[in-house]
């Protein structure tokens, strides 16, 4: 039954290299109606955005190997992806970042440190998900 739960919960995607954004991720994401996946990188996420189209992404800008403007430009060019919702979740605060993720669609651009209450609105806004009561 949890499978089948699962396949009807909108999927939420987080890429982010620093584990402490992923563990407030998940822990928040987890209190919400979504499924929610964290990676360490975009190889990290790539099986997994090949095959299925996430409700939200959330991606960090600054990253090793492969920053986020980056990989979003090549998500953007997949035809699963060219429409995928993305909020841009990063520490760097730069008019020519911000310019470069709007030209690539972004839904929303996020200032770290987040707090749970900005990362479950971005949630509810795409997902039209809310919080899970005990």
């Amino acid at each position: 039954m949890d499978r089948a739960m699962n396949a009807v919960r909108p999927l939420v995607v987080l890429i982010d290299d620093a584990s402490s954004s992923r563990s407030f991720f998940q822990r928040i994401a987890a209190s919400m109606d979504v499924e929610p996946v964290a990676f360490p990188s975009a190889a990290a996420a790539m099986p997994l955005l090949g095959e299925r189209k996430p409700a939200l992404i959330f991606l960090d800008i600054i990253m090793p190997e492969k920053d986020g403007l980056t990989f979003l430009q090549e998500l953007r060019a997949m035809t699963l992806h060219h429409d995928t919702a993305v909020v841009i979740v990063t520490s760097k605060d730069y008019a020519q970042d911000r310019a470069t993720a709007k030209s690539l669609g972004v839904t929303d651009y996020l200032i770290k440190p987040l707090t749970t209450q900005t990362l479950r609105e971005a949630i509810a806004k795409v997902t039209a998900s809310a919080p899970v009561t005990p």
